[in-house]
């Protein structure tokens, strides 16, 4: 077995700060999706990608994949979004096996009467905290974190 690389005092730092960072951010983004617009950072992750999709619909596999959401998970939160009437489930036409997902009528408006200030919301806390150069640099280093992890788990989650 071999002796850990253990992390130098900037690495340390580093990894630090991107935890709290990671923690503190989702949890202001969750508060204010509650407090202007009643949906959880759940809901939103879920929302989203449907709002995007063509019809207003993806397979539940596929939105599953999108997230990054065990099917579990999925399907759980799916079930608590459609008795709110934001989703809807439907059989899939094409494997008896496979299920849809659509967006409501209700969860379109719920999503377009969040996504203003949710936007607002992470400019503050993210955006306007970079400079020009250093979003560039942001975006390769995640780019290349990302395609990493993709490779580590053959094409997994991480794909975009």
């Amino acid at each position: 077995m071999t002796d850990p690389r253990w992390l130098d005092e900037l690495e340390l730092h580093v990894w630090k700060s991107y935890h709290l960072l990671q923690r503190a951010l989702g949890g202001a983004i969750d508060r204010q999706l509650v407090r202007d617009a009643g949906l959880s950072g759940a809901d939103y992750a879920l929302l989203v990608p449907l709002s995007e999709a063509p019809g207003d619909v993806l397979r539940m596999r596929d939105l599953g994949m999108r997230i990054n959401w065990d099917r579990s998970r999925l399907s759980h939160h799916v079930s608590r979004m459609e008795k709110r009437g934001l989703l809807v489930r439907e059989d899939c036409s094409e494997d008896a096996r496979g299920a849809m997902v659509r967006l409501t009528p209700a969860g379109r408006e719920a999503i377009e009467t969040a996504a203003p200030e949710h936007v607002e919301t992470v400019r503050r806390y993210f955006f306007e905290q970079i400079e020009p150069a250093e979003l560039e640099v942001l975006g390769r280093v995640f780019d290349r974190m990302l395609a990493r992890l993709d490779a580590d788990d053959e094409g997994g989650p991480c794909s975009r």
